[in-house]
């Protein structure tokens, strides 16, 4: 006797990337400065979590910060707005170095890439100066499948307000 399966009991099955709008990967990459500002009438990024009042580290251990913050062409917030930046930030490290855990979603609303995004993940260690890599872990739209990862280096940074300005350099394969 042979047993036939219904659909909905198909845990798998092989799929033509064809059949997805896979054809051929692509590598893009794309440069643009992230705006993480703290302070003013309308900040982007706001602290969710405060570190232990007896800190005096800039990013001392315990904090967390979500944020919707602009991504630009330019370093200047007034250059061509290309998509936000959304996603959260922590401190996850006691030291020596410390490093914030990034979680980063770039929504772009520019070009052919209006209403896709590229995500961000992993460990992002505080030194000022130094180029440093984060993950992309995947993407939608047109950012399907995508993998990869991001150049980032301070660009301007205020000791006082935390603001920041963040050079972003994204190397991502996609379909």
């Amino acid at each position: 006797m042979i047993s036939v399966m219904a659909e909905e009991e198909i845990f798998e099955r092989r799929v033509d990337p064809k059949s997805m709008g896979m054809k051929k990967r692509k590598l893009s990459h794309f440069r643009f400065y992230w705006h993480d500002t703290l302070n003013g009438t309308d900040p982007s990024s706001v602290t969710v979590v405060k570190y232990p009042a007896n800190s005096t580290e800039v990013f001392a251990f315990g904090f967390m910060n979500i944020f919707d913050s602009p991504i630009t062409i330019g370093p200047e917030l007034t250059s061509k707005l290309v998509g936000r930046a959304e996603g959260f930030y922590f401190s996850a490290s006691k030291g020596p170095i410390m490093s914030l855990y990034f979680s980063m979603n770039l929504a772009f609303t520019e070009g052919k890439y209006n209403g896709s995004t590229l995500t961000l993940l992993g460990r992002n260690p505080i030194i000022l100066g130094a180029v440093r890599e984060l993950p992309v872990i995947g993407g939608n739209g047109l950012f399907r499948f995508a993998t990869g990862y991001a150049q980032i280096s301070t660009y301007w940074f205020d000791n006082v307000t935390k603001d920041a300005i963040v050079e972003y350099n994204v190397f991502a394969w996609h379909f």
